[in-house]
């Protein structure tokens, strides 16, 4: 009979370097499992050989091997993982990035927009500073020679 082993936690980190971890613990998880099914299993074979309701224990090994392609698949999904969260991760970046670009472009865009209104702003502004000072040459020059 197995002795049950202590049990791991797998850190979920967001860096790249923790899809060996990752690897680590999907493989324990997957040994601790294989391992308890082969050992209810042989407890009971033993059972079914010295017990005297071997027709109700006949069942169970069954049921429990009928189990093994669900332990298989949960073996691949845990298998295919941390490409999964990887190939997350990576989207994740590439729509940060992207969210980032389109925020700057848009900033940048307003800014060109509020710098060409300002100098639109000054040079209306120096035009009617002209035109005020011309108003009041042509008002003294004209005064003058009346």
């Amino acid at each position: 009979m197995a002795t049950p082993s202590t049990p791991t936690t797998a850190s979920g980190g967001g860096g790249r370097g923790s899809s060996s971890r990752e690897g680590t613990a999907k493989a324990m998880v997957v040994d601790q499992i294989s391992q308890a099914v082969q050992s209810t299993s042989n407890l009971l074979h033993l059972m079914q050989q010295s017990s005297p309701s071997q027709a109700h224990l006949m069942k169970l090994p069954k049921n429990l091997l009928a189990k093994t392609s669900t332990i298989k698949n949960t073996e691949q999904v845990l298998e295919q993982m941390p490409r999964v969260i990887s190939s997350l991760d990576a989207h994740m970046d590439n729509g940060f990035q992207s969210y980032s670009k389109t925020l700057k472009a848009a900033n940048s865009s307003r800014y060109i927009k509020l710098n060409s209104f300002q100098r639109n702003l000054n040079w209306q502004t120096n035009l009617q500073r002209q035109a005020k000072k011309t108003n009041c040459r042509s008002h003294f020059v004209g005064g003058l020679k009346q």
